[in-house]
């Protein structure tokens, strides 16, 4: 047996005071190991890295939401080894590791790849808290990614599948009378060599797939409980009837066993299940965004009419839901009105703890941003967090689509769903079903989003419907762009940089799920020096902004148009994506947040009345004639009175037919094409012109030899693009006018069609509701 490593730390009590402050915990390591310990030399920290030591290291009562006073936090200085996975349990260790951050990050001090061919060991030892006659020790694990065995003194104590389910195993029948007790744990991940639900890792970082995450990721504690004992609450707010209902999961409850909850002067006891309390809140203060109220709540466990257990916790009573507008557009509803959601797509990534933010206040430091800049959604991108980051969403008001991590075979758009082994499928529902479970409380949590971008898309319309069926108190997404199936509560596209939407339904909300990933690398904030992208990549502050507050402008008009909510990505830079909000340091927010909040803030206000009136068709419906070239033209192509005879001639759109959202009716496989069309204006005054164009890729275009726009990279449907001004008269000195076009191509599909809309705002009558 390795000897031990490490000396024990010390038991603590701790109190939570929601929504105003943490616990805080000491912990005694070894002091030779202590300050022999260093983070890895990464390339990139975060300020907050220099706070984390191993004598203090997420201090904070991991579980906000269901809170005893006595716990011991095991976060700290472990030993570990990575071995074949063949072999058992290392006679010897390979050093110190700073447990919760994940063997390849540069605060576990170690920095080191595992693979799918080797396993990960843990040891350390600890002192077991004094136990009353009756009580059991449980040993929590936030999450551990993928597969964690647990040891205590050589004892098997449990086995857990799943890389982010927080899971709990009884040790007590394995402890030693008295001393120091040991536990070991072995974990194997297969990363992308597997087909469980893992997110983002690969084991070869590169474009939009970030480092490996391997092992204990979040808090690892002790927790002693009586014998009769609170496992869970599951808390549901019933709005409409002024409601809290509390169902309570007990371990060895019987017919003695009775419940009492308490919120303030609100006080609730057993109704006829005496596993399910209803609270009465008469005046609801409602959970909101602009108004995050969250209740205190304290639920008692009984026996024999002699108190038991008795947890903390709190809940926020809020309704979400699809309603129709005066429009007839399908929103999203909170509390019985219509809130247009717009914010970031969180990927939760840091670069010196990669999945576990260096300290709290770092984890919530994203969140207070993205408020801060006028955002009222985070999409948590196949990632989930740690309980509190939820709770921080929860207290600030952010609300949260939720993704499940994605895993197993990709498909693409035009693709069916792909179907799964049964080991595949069973961790699938599994994990998911644990994901809610385990974050179903929180009010900030409003949309479920089981599928992105046809990334382990099985099943699809089954999986909706079960997802809704097992929680009804919340809206259900899927799949996130690509490969709709036409069910879930939302119709959502993804359009880089977009915006663009689909067309309005009677049943769905239509929504944008990503767009916009406008980058810019900063020096000294990047993770690598080179293979840095984004969508669209500026070099200067200047074109950012710029681009950015053009983007937001286009974005407007399609919440008057039935838009119910957008997600621009993303929320920080993430490795070599450099299209953040933020750096991946968190250094650097690239915009003025006083700035873009106004900007944003006229989301929120009553939308105006949109209307779009085809100026110049484009060949979407019906195809249109031009004059084209795929040999370079001579100078002058681009003006009005240019010779285009020799050209060939054929009905829009040019392109591949694969091209996602083409209509093509003239095949174009080469790299370039040149385009011209004669078109008649019917003589009506232009108020607001815009381009309305397909592309895959770069293109340019003119108006009467005018530049009118200029696009890059590629869009997956039609969208409406601002005429320069310049062109803009050109455009409404005549009846009759030259449109040319040039687009280039690179890879992958390609199309282009264009057309010219008049886009007219007319404002909402006195009294009109707003969307928020």
């Amino acid at each position: 047996m390795a000897p031990p490593l490490f000396s024990s730390p010390r038991r603590t009590r701790a109190a939570l005071v929601f929504c105003v402050a943490s616990v805080l915990l000491c912990l005694n390591v070894a002091p030779s190991r202590a300050a022999d310990w260093k983070p890895a030399q990464g390339p990139l920290a975060t300020r907050w890295a220099k706070q984390v030591s191993p004598e203090r290291v997420h201090p904070e009562y991991p579980r906000p939401q269901l809170v005893r006073e006595r716990w011991t936090n095991l976060n700290g200085l472990w030993g570990y080894a990575i071995r074949p996975r063949g072999e058992g349990r290392p006679a010897e260790l390979d050093g110190h590791i700073l447990v919760p951050f994940a063997v390849e990050s540069a605060l576990s001090g170690v920095m080191k790849k595992v693979g799918p061919e080797n396993r990960l060991w843990y040891r350390r030892t600890f002192e077991a808290p004094s136990l009353a006659e009756g009580e059991r020790l449980l040993l929590h694990f936030g999450a551990v990614d993928w597969h964690a065995v647990v040891s205590v003194n050589g004892q098997k104590v449990g086995e857990h599948r799943g890389g982010y389910d927080p899971f709990t195993f009884d040790i007590t029948s394995a402890l030693k009378p008295g001393g120091e007790q040991e536990l070991v744990v072995a974990v194997w991940d297969p990363t992308d060599a597997g087909y469980q639900p893992r997110g983002k890792q690969v084991r070869e970082p590169r474009g939009i797939w970030y480092t490996s995450v391997t092992g204990i990721w979040q808090t690892v504690w002790l927790e002693p409980v009586p014998a009769r004992h609170i496992r869970s609450l599951k808390l549901t707010p019933d709005v409409e009837r002024k409601q809290l209902r509390i169902t309570v999961d007990a371990a060895n409850a019987g017919e003695q066993t009775a419940f009492r909850a308490v919120s303030g002067e609100l006080v609730s006891k057993n109704t006829s299940n005496p596993h399910e309390l209803v609270l009465d809140v008469p005046e609801p203060k409602l959970w909101s965004p602009d108004s995050p109220h969250l209740y205190d709540l304290t639920v008692t466990m009984t026996h024999a009419g002699k108190r038991v257990d008795e947890v903390r916790s709190y809940f926020g009573m809020r309704s979400i839901a699809l309603g129709t507008d005066e429009d007839g557009h399908r929103r999203l509803f909170l509390n019985g009105e219509p809130l247009f959601h717009f914010g970031p797509l969180d990927q939760g990534w840091w670069p010196d703890g990669l999945y576990t933010a260096p300290t709290d206040e770092a984890l919530a430091y994203d969140v207070e941003v993205t408020r801060k800049l006028g955002m009222n959604t985070a999409r948590k991108h196949v990632k989930v967090e740690p309980a509190r980051w939820y709770y921080h969403c929860d207290r600030l008001g952010l609300l949260v689509w939720q993704d499940m991590p994605n895993g197993d075979r990709h498909i693409r758009r035009d693709q069916p769903d792909i179907e799964r082994s049964k080991e595949s499928e069973e961790n699938f529902w599994r994990e998911y079903q644990a994901l809610i479970d385990s974050f179903r409380n929180h009010p900030s949590i409003v949309v479920w989003v089981p599928f992105n971008e046809g990334w382990g898309q099985f099943k699809t319309n089954e999986v909706l419907a079960w997802t809704k069926e097992y929680d009804p108190t919340r809206l259900v997404d899927g799949p996130s762009g690509w490969t709709d199936r036409g069910t879930g509560d939302m119709h959502d596209i993804h359009s880089y940089p977009g915006p663009a939407m689909p067309q309005p339904e009677k049943v769905r909300a239509i929504v944008l799920g990503e767009f916009g990933g406008l980058g810019l690398p900063l020096e000294k904030h990047l993770w690598w020096n080179k293979r840095n992208w984004g969508y669209r990549t500026y070099r200067t502050s200047e074109e950012l902004r710029s681009n950015y507050d053009t983007l937001m402008r286009k974005l407007r008009p399609m919440i008057g148009r039935g838009l119910a909510a957008a997600i621009y990505t993303q929320t920080t830079d993430v490795e070599g994506e450099v299209n953040g909000l933020m750096t991946y340091d968190r250094a650097v927010i690239k915009f003025e947040p006083k700035h873009v909040a106004a900007i944003h803030a006229r989301f929120y206000e009553p939308q105006p009345i949109i209307e779009t009136r085809v100026v110049v068709p484009t060949s979407q419906q019906k195809g249109r004639v031009w004059r084209y070239t795929t040999d370079e033209p001579l100078e002058g192509w681009h003006l009005a009175d240019f010779d285009d005879s020799g050209w060939k001639r054929g009905e829009g759109g040019f392109g591949e037919p694969t091209t996602p959202g083409s209509v093509v009716r003239t095949e174009w496989k080469t790299g370039d094409i040149w385009l011209r069309r004669v078109v008649e204006l019917d003589g009506t005054k232009l108020v607001n012109p815009h381009l309305l164009i397909h592309h895959d890729e770069d293109a340019e275009i003119f108006i009467d030899g005018v530049q009118a726009a200029r696009v890059s990279g590629y869009v997956t449907d039609y969208v409406e693009v601002e005429i320069e001004p310049a062109a803009r008269e050109a455009l409404r000195k005549d009846r009759r006018a030259v449109i040319a076009v040039h687009c280039h191509q690179t890879g992958g599909g390609q199309y282009i069609d264009v057309g010219i809309v008049d886009v007219i705002e007319r404002p909402r009558p006195e009294g009109g509701r707003p969307s928020r």
